[in-house]
């Protein structure tokens, strides 16, 4: 059932965004702008609010993690893409249940989180992405909604050194943001 969404899901954000870049691309000319992909390496830290110690108590997480993104410019403002979270580590988190029902500690082993995104890019720095995906663990799988803002910087060569803030809303489950710093290559 929930890869049946998340696959469901990852189709409708894929195609909005190559619908709106279909729309967009008759407004800028051929001398401006060519189409291009762009792949990217994220070092970040994911922090969980709803964590858990070994007794169980409340605590704050904040996890290493990798990113590794690839994206597809269509236009100067519009983008798609794959952007997929490592979280490498084991750790516990409390998971949010409908009310009513008895609190739950969950453990996550090494979670892998791929999202399709549609990104919007405001100005020559700074990116606003929003997206789809789930989140994957030998436990239990969820999915999650991803929402970002990025800020990047070109070097020559087609080189970009960026920054990254995005946070994942895990439905039925708990919350992550993550902050990173990344450096990616268009070809």
């Amino acid at each position: 059932m929930l890869q049946t969404r998340f696959i469901e899901s990852l189709i409708l954000i894929f195609s909005l965004s190559l619908l709106f870049g279909a729309n967009c691309l008759g407004q800028e000319t051929k001398e401006s702008f060519d189409p291009h992909h762009q792949l990217s390496i994220v070092l970040s830290h994911a922090h969980v609010f709803d964590g858990r110690d070994d007794e169980g108590h409340r605590e704050v997480l904040s996890l290493p993690s990798w990113g590794i993104d690839y994206t597809y410019h269509f236009t100067q403002k519009w983008a798609a893409g794959l952007h997929t979270d490592f979280i490498v580590e084991k750790f516990a988190v409390q998971k949010n249940l409908a009310s009513g029902q008895e609190k739950e500690t969950i453990e996550r082993s090494y979670p892998i989180a791929p999202a399709i995104v549609g990104i919007y890019k405001l100005n020559e720095h700074w990116s606003f992405l929003l997206g789809m995906g789930g989140e994957f663990a030998k436990e239990e799988d969820f999915l999650l909604t991803r929402a970002g803002i990025e800020y990047g910087y070109e070097l020559p060569k087609g080189w970009e050194l960026l920054g990254s803030l995005g946070y994942d809303f895990k439905w039925n489950a708990y919350d992550t943001w993550t902050i990173g710093i990344g450096i990616g290559r268009s070809f």
